[in-house]
């Protein structure tokens, strides 16, 4: 049973890879790689890496918020 739920999170992990590749909306793509993100985390809890799963936790919510930090400025610059 635990085979056929880790792979329908990869199968997850590779559709939202595509849908955030194809995104024009980068906030939306934000949001997609922050779900990309929990499932890959939740793949690392599957495969018994709880350390690794953490550490990727932080990292990517690090990630995130540098994103939108980005995001935020150059529509700033944009607008002056």
């Amino acid at each position: 049973m635990l085979e056929i739920i880790h792979e329908i999170v990869l199968l997850l992990m590779l559709l939202l890879a595509v849908v955030i590749i194809e995104e024009r909306n980068l906030i939306k793509a934000i949001i997609g790689f922050a779900l990309l993100s929990l499932m890959f985390a939740v793949a690392l809890f599957q495969l018994h890496a709880p350390d690794v799963a953490l550490s990727a936790i932080v990292v990517n919510a690090l990630i995130l918020g540098i994103f939108i930090y980005v995001i935020e400025e150059v529509r700033a610059s944009k607008n002056r």
